[in-house]
């Protein structure tokens, strides 16, 4: 099977990125970087960081410093699936240091402008109760929040 590595494109500071990320989540690490040829590209001076390889919680992740050409946009986000509110409030305020902006229903960007998703595992289970009212309950009380308060959709699904 071919494997699938997404890749980043950031105008100057994949390396920076990359660094950040893994301070961020466990198993994780930059395993390669690719400088600029001599005689440069159009996007780096040679010598220059133009390929950073890393990995997140053992997921292959590239960061290409491409240029100023493209931008991350809400339509790509990765989700960081939590098993309670400690991993909640964990990944929510480390994936916002540094200048990131928070979002509604659990999605932030950071500050390189990647969008991320911070989620309860148990809120799937929830807004895809079987009984359609608690369900409603739980999906209603979500679409209040910023960061996802699991206490207080749990509460609500609960009537």
């Amino acid at each position: 099977m071919p494997r699938i590595t997404p890749c980043l494109w950031f105008n100057h500071n994949a390396e920076e990125a990359a660094e950040f990320y893994i301070k961020i989540f466990p198993n994780s690490a930059v395993t390669n970087i690719v400088h600029a040829p001599s005689g440069g590209t159009p996007s780096n001076e040679p010598g220059a960081v133009m390929v950073v390889e890393f990995t997140l919680d053992g997921e292959s992740f590239v960061g290409l410093n491409g240029g100023p050409h493209f931008t991350f946009t809400e339509a790509i986000s990765y989700q960081v699936h939590c098993k309670d509110q400690a991993e909640i409030d964990y990944y929510w305020d480390a994936l916002l240091s540094g200048g990131g902006e928070p979002n509604v229903c659990g999605w932030l960007k950071d500050r390189f402008g990647m969008s991320w998703q911070v989620f309860p595992t148990r809120l799937m289970e929830l807004n895809s109760d079987p009984d359609p009212e608690r369900a409603n309950r739980s999906m209603q009380a979500m679409m209040t929040m910023q960061k996802i308060d699991l206490a207080a959709i749990e509460a609500a699904a609960a009537g």
